[in-house]
């Protein structure tokens, strides 16, 4: 009996295809938490929960890739400094001694953690260059590809406070950041997929509204904190390279010192910056000095800190 023609009121139809979406979202949220958790291994260097998306071999190759596209561009512009170049040299020499510590550094940092040591360096293809640029930056790729721009020289000022740079870069690579964030952007687009299923009842204006309402959940929530950390880790592992490499670890803090005040020590506030605001990286690194300096000690057996 249609009792919408009887002056009762109309039952609604219940719709098949949100029933149907609130599956399809269980199942993403499974396969999700599947995914991350599974991936969730001890940073041997850290002792922190860390999550990967790729294995140590194809990260080794994104970064060779991705490091023979940077040089082509440098060949291109000019750019690429010579080998037998000074500011080449000088690069290479501290990039040696730092790549050298690699082992023994790895060694102490995962038994301070109570774990085993990692051997996914010994497959690293280590390289450097020296790129002319105004650009205070340097890099180290997954796999051990490194280039540093000539811009950052005047900033470090001596080979300390250089190899303080690299000894963060490279330790980005030790620490597999690359394939730490591609777990994190894997989970991103799964929830985005989810989503943008979820509101596909909604009116346009409605979809727009929470999708970037999830947007800025996203960056501030998850993105940025986790780019802030790992800028802390790579401080504190570098720097133990460092002062394993008999640089001397207390140039970190007037180097980050001269770092804030590029650009005119203007920058966003830290929660909406991948970096640790200047004041509380300096603060962090005051802390690890005492272990780094302990470092310098027990592998630079009679030579004071310069």
């Amino acid at each position: 009996m249609n009792t919408s023609r009887m002056g009762g009121s109309p039952q609604p139809r219940r719709g098949r295809g949100g029933g149907f979406r609130w599956w399809i979202l269980l199942l993403f949220a499974g396969y999700a938490a599947w995914q991350w958790f599974g991936s969730a291994q001890t940073d041997p260097y850290t002792g922190e929960t860390a999550h990967y998306g790729a294995s140590a071999a194809e990260e080794v190759q994104l970064g060779a890739q991705a490091y023979q596209q940077v040089l082509g561009d440098a060949q291109m512009q000019g750019a690429l400094l010579p080998a037998d170049a000074p500011a080449s040299q000088q690069v290479r020499a501290i990039a040696q001694r730092l790549v050298a510590t690699v082992p023994e550094v790895t060694a102490d940092l995962a038994a301070r953690h109570q774990q085993q040591a990692p051997t996914s360096y010994r497959d690293f293809q280590w390289d450097v260059s020296v790129i002319q640029s105004d650009e205070a930056n340097a890099f180290c790729l997954p796999g051990g590809k490194m280039a540093v721009y000539t811009g950052l020289l005047p900033v470090t000022q001596t080979p300390d406070g250089l190899a303080v740079v690299m000894g963060h870069e490279i330790a980005h690579a030790l620490l597999r950041h690359g394939s730490q964030r591609m777990a994190q952007q894997n989970l991103v687009q799964m929830g985005q997929m989810a989503a943008g299923m979820a509101v596909g009842g909604m009116d346009p204006q409605q979809q727009q509204a929470v999708m970037a309402a999830l947007g800025v959940g996203a960056q501030y929530g998850l993105i940025l904190p986790y780019g802030r950390n790992h800028e802390t880790q790579a401080d504190q592992v570098g720097l133990m390279l460092a002062a394993a490499a008999c640089y001397d670890p207390r140039a970190a803090i007037p180097l980050w010192e001269r770092m804030a005040q590029l650009g005119g020590g203007s920058r966003p506030p830290e929660f909406a910056s991948t970096h640790p605001d200047p004041a509380n990286r300096i603060q962090t690194l005051q802390a690890l000095m005492p272990e780094a300096l302990g470092f310098y000690q027990k592998y630079c057996e009679g030579q004071a800190p310069r």
